[in-house]
């Protein structure tokens, strides 16, 4: 089977997060004889009709997946997924109602787990399909945390700690209270005093009851937060502190925080392991970079001023239980001070972690996860290619779906505005892709060729010579 055939549709929506690991997968692919397009996943959504079949991996399989699945069906593509919100995840109940549609996994061949937990999870959902293989795979962004992948990074390391010296880095979670766009938020503002709020887009699935608690308790956190940042830099003098919002976040308040400060810096530039690598110490409330940063060795403190165990345990467990938890600023001060002197190192879990993450060791989740891609493609070339009648079917419905995202993205507040889209996906030039699949293959000591080839401002192939 040619490398042409052998095609992965690889989309990405938050750059900073999802780029490079789904970047090396792509390179693993390629040593295996796959070409793969990868890039923005609004971009490669759209060019969908322009691709030969090939196997599409999804991040999730939402109500909204739905119309892009059975498009993607109806031009032959096959479409696999794991879900990037699968590792820290809400209780069962809300997870399922926002995070899968049972119509959206009627499309699905494969499933891609992070760990036992990850499997445990869907095997509750009553409506998972019976026949649908679930491999414990791990992910790609587990593999970019692992020692062999280090190398990668190692410039960018050095760039940071040149810039910053000695830095404590502080990670938000605020997108639900502080969404970039209002709607995106649990509750839309309040127009007229008094009136009920309504859902905004992060309370789908919820119950009033939960979102207004949820609301409340991140606020809450929120304020504490606000108030950490100033009193951080002057309880440790000697060090820069560094705050990174979370992708989906509004940055003003930190960027208003920072203007009264003297040695307060505020980016989401690039992903964010460099900057665990760079770090003294890291602090968080119940975020994923908690868990990688336990991954990564780099001590973490869990700020809980502010604290509620139904939602702390039911939803932001994880991460909490890796980190040394701390109730109020004299004790986040004295746990940070034991830290920075090297007294203290990461909590004592590893049980824990190895229940929720898969590959850690061993073959590399990429690895892995094109061992099942291989068998997946073999399949499918067996099968003959669609009807001309659900091809064309399949044109037209992307076309239509391309024109009313192309009408949304001029609404206000709309999740398709061009200022959204190069929030959650910068512009990135073939040079700076090219580069970093070069990263990739020395990380691990790859000395096959690879192409990388730009298809759209957006979109690149990168495939074997």
């Amino acid at each position: 089977m040619s490398a042409e055939k052998r095609l992965l549709l690889i989309p990405v929506e938050n750059q900073v997060r999802e780029l490079d690991p789904k970047l090396l997968l792509a390179c693993v692919a390629a040593r295996r004889g796959f070409s793969s397009v990868i890039g923005s996943r609004r971009q490669l959504d759209f060019q969908i009709a322009s691709f030969p079949r090939g196997i599409y991996l999804s991040k999730s399989m939402t109500v909204r997946s739905i119309k892009m699945f059975k498009i993607l069906r109806k031009l032959g593509h096959e479409i696999v997924a794991w879900d990037e919100e699968a590792l820290v995840h809400l209780p069962p109940e809300i997870y399922f109602s926002r995070r899968l549609s049972p119509l959206a996994m009627g499309y699905l061949s494969h499933l891609f787990a992070w760990g036992q937990d990850n499997v445990e999870l869907w095997r509750q959902y009553p409506q998972m399909p019976v026949d649908i293989p679930i491999h414990i795979s791990g992910n790609p962004r587990n593999d970019m945390l692992r020692p062999e992948m280090h190398g990668f990074f190692e410039a960018e390391v050095a760039k940071l700690r040149n810039t910053y010296g000695d830095f404590i880095l502080i990670n938000t979670n605020f997108n639900h209270i502080n969404a970039f766009y209002p709607v995106q938020g649990l509750f839309l503002p309040e127009t007229k005093p008094g009136e009920i709020p309504k859902f905004g887009r992060s309370a789908r699935g919820m119950t009033r009851e939960f979102a207004e608690g949820f609301r409340d308790h991140k606020q809450g956190i929120f304020e504490n937060f606000k108030k950490l940042i100033p009193s951080l830099e002057s309880a440790f003098p000697g060090y820069t502190i560094v705050v990174r919002p979370h992708p989906t976040e509004k940055h003003e308040v930190y960027h208003d925080i920072a203007a009264q400060c003297e040695r307060v810096h505020v980016t989401n530039e690039g992903n964010v392991i460099p900057w665990l690598r760079a770090a003294r110490a890291l602090i968080h409330n119940g975020c994923t970079t908690g868990v990688e940063a336990f991954v990564m060795h780099l001590p973490a403190i869990s700020y809980r001023a502010t604290a509620n165990d139904y939602y702390d345990c039911g939803f932001y467990g994880l991460p909490n239980q890796l980190s040394h938890q701390c109730f109020n600023f004299e004790e986040l001060r004295k746990t940070l001070e034991s830290i920075l002197s090297e007294e203290l190192g990461t909590v004592d879990n590893n049980s824990l972690i190895d229940h929720y993450l898969a590959a850690r060791s061993g073959p590399l989740a990429c690895e892995r996860i094109v061992d099942v891609l291989e068998k997946i493609s073999a399949d499918q070339f067996r099968r003959p290619e669609p009807a001309l009648k659900d091809r064309m079917d399949g044109c037209l419905r992307a076309t239509t779906r391309r024109l009313i995202k192309r009408f949304l993205s001029y609404l206000p507040d709309s999740h398709n505005r061009p200022e959204f889209h190069r929030h959650r996906y910068p512009d990135i030039s073939l040079a700076a892709m090219s580069e970093r699949v070069l990263r990739i293959k020395q990380a691990l000591g790859d000395s096959n060729e690879l192409k990388v080839k730009q298809i759209s401002k957006e979109t690149f192939q990168i495939s074997p010579e």
